[in-house]
């Protein structure tokens, strides 16, 4: 007998096994509803990381099937029991890895929602959250960049790269950065690089690029390389520092780097590594908002500019997954439901 209750459906990607990116499916279910301390968000857009396509693969442990994505931004349509600084119609963006943002309707705890300003859209909200407090905690936090110094970002055109060359730059460092192709050494230049590397240029980059970067410092070396891509530039990446200099390994879009012999450290100087993720920079209601709000305030001044490379339809994940793991992307991947 009917119970009169009319169900509806959603749109979402899932990834059914762990794979390559043939593995993320389309899927129709159920509408959420929020438990108390949810809210139910309308997304307008979805982010598309690495940590996605980590996740995906089984590099990172995942349940699966799983709804794929940690990040979007959108506006609250319906608010759970107990939740008090969230209301319907308000416009938010949220980081949570443990909810999924490759949907229509994303169920999202209300204390990894921060609000996005009248003057900030839901794409750029979106585009900014994992890439931008990324770059924001490498830039003041891990290794706080200070006026004067030298400092190495690898992959220069790629969203966390673009952020943080223009973070650093108004911290008053000069920047100098990796690259793949003509059109991404212009963007790097455009956000603040003062030099924009061509590593696809060099036979050995282990040995080359660190000959490169101490001709341009005059022997010295760079006081921080921000290293994301990882197995690739490791080793030109110890090699770049000054002594007592600090490398952040924070991603490994070319592979992981193999365990290390600490004694590699003393003989590159004394220098400082470390393998940051976002989850301690961000490990209070207090610190997330506070870096999104500084953020939002930049972009809202105009002082940091969100580039959006690419927007894909949900249903084309895959082929966004695709363009990210081959290096064609520069900026923002989003998909919009």
């Amino acid at each position: 007998m009917s119970t009169g209750v009319v169900r509806r459906y959603m749109r979402a990607i899932r990834a059914m096994a762990p794979g390559g990116p043939d593995v993320l499916t389309a899927s129709d279910l159920p509408d959420p509803r929020p438990g108390p301390g949810e809210v139910v968000v309308d997304v307008a857009a979805a982010g598309v990381n690495f940590i996605d396509t980590y996740r995906r693969s089984g590099t990172y442990p995942m349940p699966f099937p799983h709804v794929v994505g940690g990040e979007g931004a959108g506006t609250v349509t319906e608010v759970g029991e107990g939740v008090t600084d969230v209301r319907q119609g308000d416009h938010v963006a949220w980081l949570d890895g443990s909810a999924g943002s490759y949907l229509e309707l994303a169920t999202v705890a209300a204390r990894h929602l921060v609000p996005v300003p009248e003057d900030v859209t839901l794409e750029t909200a979106a585009a900014l959250m994992l890439q931008g407090v990324t770059a924001h905690y490498l830039a003041t936090s891990t290794f706080p960049v200070q006026q004067g110094q030298t400092v190495l970002v690898h992959a220069g055109a790629g969203g966390v790269g673009l952020l943080l060359t223009q973070l650093a730059v108004a911290r008053g460092a000069r920047v100098l950065s990796t690259v793949s192709t003509d059109e991404k050494a212009t963007l790097s230049r455009a956000a603040g690089a003062d030099v924009a590397l061509r590593y696809d240029a060099l036979d050995d980059l282990s040995t080359e690029l660190p000959r490169l970067v101490r001709e341009i410092t005059d022997g010295e070396g760079v006081h921080t390389v921000f290293d994301g891509v990882g197995r690739a530039t490791f080793d030109a990446s110890l090699a770049s520092l000054r002594p007592r200099g600090g490398l952040a390994l924070f991603g490994g879009a070319s592979g992981q780097v193999p365990p290390l012999d600490p004694q590699r450290l003393n003989s590159a100087g004394s220098v400082y590594l470390t393998r940051p993720s976002i989850g301690p920079y961000v490990a209070t209601r207090e610190e997330l908002v506070g870096r999104t709000d500084e953020l939002f305030a930049e972009v809202a001044a105009g002082r940091l500019d969100i580039r959006i490379g690419a927007r894909y339809a949900l249903d084309e994940a895959a082929d966004a997954h695709r363009a990210l793991e081959g290096r064609a992307t520069t900026g923002k991947v989003l998909l919009l439901p």
